[in-house]
């Protein structure tokens, strides 16, 4: 079984690959990720500063214009251990701004949400659990119940305008 990418830091090249998507949303550029992308800005749970990462989408609710995405790295995820202190970020997806809170999903959401986009992206969903857990789930129940266990799901949904 091979290594997971997930138990690994991501340095050198990997990591500047990983952060192109980033500046895309800085040169106003970011529509060209689509909706599968969104860059989250959050506040630094230690400096209290502003940090910007980018996310897949594993879903949007357009009823509720909620964007979800999966901690890909776990619960040690930098932004995911942000959040978890200060809840209230700014989402920037298909050339929009707006403000929201950040919500995990419980377990069982979270496994909902994982065999839906399974069905919905098969070969994206094997790709990443291959890298993030050294084996290509299929996506069957089972797969996203167990990954579900790992990765926590969180749900940006848009605050109340003000005034």
């Amino acid at each position: 079984m091979s290594p997971r990418l997930a138990e690994h830091a991501v340095r050198g090249g990997l990591g500047w690959v990983l952060r192109l998507p980033i500046w895309l949303y800085r040169v106003r550029l970011g529509w060209l990720l689509g909706n599968r992308f969104l860059m989250l800005t959050h506040v630094g749970r230690k400096t209290g500063l502003p940090r910007q990462t980018v996310l897949e989408v594993v879903r949007h609710d357009a009823a509720t214009d909620a964007y979800v995405v999966a901690a890909a790295w776990g619960e040690k995820s930098h932004w995911f251990c942000n959040i978890q202190k200060i809840s209230e970020v700014v989402v920037h997806v298909q050339g929009r701004r707006f403000e929201a809170t950040a919500v995990r999903l419980s377990v069982e959401e979270g496994e909902r949400e994982l065999f839906d986009y399974a069905r919905r992206h098969p070969m994206a969903f094997g790709e990443l659990t291959g890298l993030l857990m050294g084996e290509r789930l299929k996506g069957a129940e089972e797969d996203c119940r167990r990954l579900a266990q790992m990765i926590p799901l969180v749900a940006f949904r848009p605050r109340e305008a003000k005034g």
